[in-house]
């Protein structure tokens, strides 16, 4: 069964030509010219993996609405972010919001096509994982990589697939610093230096979320980042 895609975007000539685009290889693909229409198409299923503008319409930020909407019925659906806007705040927001990625439409094809072929890419890796390390334990951390489900003393932390590898790679080498270059070949993205940056605080936020006192991602500054060692 293809993947099905869909395009959320309100220039009409921009979303056929990605819609086109995404059929030629494959994929079973879908635009959608609002939130509205895109959260009326998507109420019986959601789609494999979600691109969105973030004015759509009459909505100057209806993308991160709609962003905010689908991350809460779904933590694990990839969304990518396809904009003009490449402002700071725009990439840090739309990160925080729980998207996979944040590309600008300067991007060719081919290298859009990639990044979608990455995604999909981690989700199978999580799905049919190495049975001597479908899960790790480091201290209060627990990865289920079948279930792509992480918990913190037993609480659930929601990661999303990004954040979900980021954390894999980190834990299962305690005390071990990955550069932002190791973070994003691990995991399978090619993002820039400030984009893994917001990744990692998100990490941290959730983390918090449920354990106020979680402190176990150092930041090694010029290097990256590490999970700290427990006692021996």
């Amino acid at each position: 069964m293809s993947r099905k895609i869909a395009i959320v975007e309100d220039d009409a000539a921009i979303r056929e030509n990605y819609v086109s685009a995404f059929s030629r290889y494959g994929y079973e693909c879908e635009g959608f010219r609002d939130r509205a229409s895109a959260l009326a198409g998507f109420l019986n299923r959601l789609p494999d993996l979600v691109i969105i503008d973030i004015g759509l319409g009459s909505e100057p930020e209806g993308g991160f609405e709609l962003c905010r909407e689908l991350r809460g019925r779904s933590r694990s659906l990839p969304i990518i972010f396809l904009t003009a806007r490449d402002s700071d705040l725009d990439v840090i927001s739309g990160l925080r919001l729980g998207a996979d990625d944040y590309l600008t439409k300067d991007i060719s094809l081919q290298h859009l096509l990639a990044r979608v072929v990455a995604l999909f890419r981690r989700i199978e890796a999580l799905r049919s994982p190495d049975p001597e390390s479908s899960q790790v334990i480091q201290g209060d951390l627990k990865l289920a990589l079948e279930r792509m489900a992480a918990l913190w003393k037993d609480a659930p932390v929601p990661l999303t697939v990004t954040e979900f590898w980021m954390v894999h790679t980190l834990a299962r080498f305690p005390g071990h610093v990955k550069s932002r270059d190791q973070l994003m070949d691990d995991a399978n993205v090619v993002v820039d230096a400030s984009t893994i940056t917001s990744h990692i605080k998100r990490i941290r936020k959730k983390f918090v979320a449920v354990d106020p006192s979680f402190d176990w991602i150092d930041t090694v500054h010029g290097a990256g980042y590490r999970w700290r060692a427990g006692p021996e």
